[in-house]
């Protein structure tokens, strides 16, 4: 018998139970006792059945679909980082038994562009609900959800005012922890190199950096350039390294500045690692290919996207309930050689 002709009568008959104890044990398993429970599943895994989902919709007006909005990339230069979420939702969401369906949607283009592709799901009723991920205080895709009541989850800090169903990570906390690495290691002059993007996660990164930078005994500062050039950027740390108090560690807020400010240590003539500490945020691949390799901020992107996923679901299964508060995960220093331990750097 394949999967294709199993029913669950087949699955009933098989576990000795009643059709209505299937059900419930695909749809409500904690009704069930756990010998019952265990007995149904073992049938299922032993027939192969796989529910009949467009039935299943039919009954509970659910299609077990998450939507997510895939961020605009350049596919000859795709964002790892993103890249990494999609597979990390993709997983969480077929672990709760959803699947994910992709589709455009370009907030630069205006309100007018997002409601119009967030309401085709929605009137459609091919979504239960999304998964948002580059979420910025005033999101236009936050206001189009909020105001059609549908149910999101966001990666990323909502502003007051809207919906607090969101999961982010600690950046603050984050870099604050190393910088307190560093001042650990003896540095006592370190240097920010800050992003011109006004984002809120980089506006968090550099909040940490200057709050934690403020026990630096000879002072913490930051360097960054308009539109984030990565020449005038080089030069301008090539000049601050080879000026009368140079900084011994530069703390970067991406690994992608942080490749920027290795070419400027060099430039300089001296070397990552042993005269200047480098750090990076989002642990990127490049971290393991760079010479010594970087010290960055790793994102714990299974846990997110479970997160999100079990918000979304739970929003999705209660619409009536009141959307509790975000969530706010921690995330992983990942040290490597381009921060040695106290001692090892020259002109400390």
């Amino acid at each position: 018998m394949t999967a294709r002709q199993v029913t669950i009568e087949d699955v009933a008959r098989t576990a000795g139970v009643s059709r209505q104890t299937v059900s419930n044990a695909l749809n409500a398993p904690h009704r069930l006792r756990a010998t019952t429970l265990a007995r149904v599943t073992a049938a299922i895994d032993e027939l192969g059945y796989q529910p009949d989902q467009s039935a299943r919709s039919l009954r509970t007006g659910t299609r077990r679909v998450i939507g997510y909005p895939a961020p605009a990339d350049n596919p000859a230069d795709p964002n790892p980082l993103m890249g990494g979420f999609l597979q990390a939702l993709v997983t969480a969401a077929d672990a709760v038994g959803h699947r994910v369906l992709l589709f455009r949607c370009d907030p630069r283009q205006g309100a007018g562009a997002v409601a119009k592709s967030f309401n085709g799901l929605i009137a459609a009723r091919q979504v239960d609900g999304f998964v948002l991920s580059d979420v910025v205080h005033d999101d236009p895709r936050v206001d189009v959800l909020t105001e059609a009541g549908f149910p999101f989850a966001a990666f990323g800090r909502i502003a007051p005012g809207r919906p607090q169903n969101w999961v982010d990570i600690d950046s603050a906390a984050a870099t604050a922890e190393l910088v307190g690495r560093l001042l650990a290691q003896g540095h006592r002059r370190i240097c920010y190199v800050n992003s011109a993007a006004r984002l809120p996660w980089l506006a968090d990164r550099r909040a940490g950096f200057l709050h934690a930078g403020a026990a630096a005994p000879d002072g913490a500062f930051e360097v960054g350039v308009p539109d984030d050039d990565p020449a005038a950027l080089s030069r301008a740390l090539r000049r601050l390294l080879a000026g009368g108090d140079p900084p011994t560690a530069l703390v970067c807020a991406s690994d992608w500045l942080a490749l920027t400010a290795y070419q400027a240590v060099r430039a300089a003539g001296l070397t990552v690692g042993e005269d200047v500490a480098v750090t990076g945020f989002n642990d990127l691949p490049l971290c393991t290919l760079l010479q010594p390799a970087l010290t960055s901020v790793r994102l714990p992107l299974a846990a997110i996207a479970h997160a999100l996923v079990d918000r979304l679901v739970t929003a999705v299964e209660d619409r009536a309930a009141a959307p509790g508060s975000g969530l706010l995960l921690a995330a992983e220093q990942i040290v490597r050689d381009s921060t040695p331990e106290k001692g090892a750097v020259g002109r400390v």
